[in-house]
């Protein structure tokens, strides 16, 4: 199994990295609306895979993995979630990916982002009356069955989300169709890992932070470390595949660079390389701790439950995106 996780993880850096997605330079240009590829590669990615995955778990080939609505958390830890990705210009998996190509400001995102997970970890039973009401696992299938409405939606729905990655080229007048490819192969590797034959759990990844960080610090006699402890522990080998693929594609393609300050990064806030740190570490802690929030982040919410079309993964992407855009503004002035 171990073998297996690793093996997923690598695709999933190999993927991100054949169209650029896990790059600062590209994750910030969405805050600013001036690169749509991670948005198009994210809806198409949703569209598909909401209809090949729908049809595996009626042919009993995979099951459902709906995270509850909590409120709270989900509103809440999807803003301020958004506001990280913006700062740092990473997600929780792409950080992996890009340390692997040499990028350093996302090794102090990740210091940070652990961190963030600590704190959580110790915060949570102050902050768990603001993270509710949960309203339970609520999807489309949930509200409306399995018979010919269902499908209906889920297959309208689908294409909707595709549409909308074409429409979102259109607007970005773009050529490159890279993240068409990518947003195509991460619904693909959704599907495989979802199969009850191979791990039967969907794609995440904010989960290992405070994992790691619970181990590192001795914080493991909690509750929450309980809960965490195998999806963490996944994660954690998941991700360092997704490592691995960032530094071997990096190395074999010649564009391995040790890099702190990136284009976008020097264009609109110069080139201290104290500030890239401070505001990276910053970043980082306020990622994670928003993704713990909600319980999920860009991959395990966004990307696996929007394939699930979970109304709690579907809101947390609204207001992730909100948080990015609303903070990309402010920021990036």
């Amino acid at each position: 199994m171990f073998v297996l996780i690793f093996f997923f993880g690598f695709l999933f850096g190999a993927i991100l990295q054949y169209a650029r997605l896990n790059r600062y330079d590209t994750i910030s240009g969405m805050a600013t609306l001036e690169d749509l590829s991670v948005a198009k590669a994210i809806a198409f990615a949703i569209g598909l895979g909401a209809i090949l995955l729908g049809i595996l778990i009626a042919l009993g080939l995979a099951s459902w993995h709906i995270k509850p609505f909590v409120a709270g958390g989900i509103i809440l830890g999807g803003l301020i979630f958004g506001a990280g990705m913006a700062i740092l210009g990473y997600c929780p998996g792409t950080l992996a990916i890009s340390l692997g190509e040499g990028s350093l400001d996302a090794l102090t995102g990740i210091i940070g982002g652990l961190l963030g997970g600590w704190a959580f970890t110790l915060a949570l039973p102050a902050i768990q009356p603001i993270l509710g009401p949960d309203l339970g696992k609520i999807s489309f299938s949930s509200l409306f069955g399995n018979g010919f409405l269902y499908w209906f939606l889920v297959i309208l729905t689908g294409a909707f989300f595709m549409a909308l990655s074409f429409w979102l080229q259109k607007a970005e007048k773009s050529k490159n169709m890279r993240w068409l490819y990518s947003g195509a192969g991460l619904a693909l590797l959704e599907v495989l890992v979802f199969l009850k034959a191979t791990t039967n759990r969907p794609v995440g990844a904010s989960t290992s932070y405070p994992y790691v960080a619970d181990l590192l610090t001795g914080t493991t006699g909690n509750a929450y470390f309980d809960k965490i402890s195998k999806p963490g522990h996944w994660e954690m080998i998941f991700l360092a595949g997704a490592f691995l693929a960032g530094l071997i594609i990096s190395l074999v393609k010649k564009e391995f660079r040790l890099t702190f300050i990136h284009s976008r990064w020097e264009k609109y806030k110069g080139s201290s390389l104290l500030k890239r740190i401070l505001w990276s570490f910053t970043g980082g802690f306020i990622l994670i701790f928003g993704a713990r929030m909600a319980g999920g982040c860009t991959s395990g919410h966004i990307l696996s439950g929007g394939m699930q079309l979970a109304v709690s993964s579907l809101t947390f992407a609204i207001f992730a995106f909100a948080g990015l855009l609303v903070t990309g503004k402010a920021f990036y002035k």
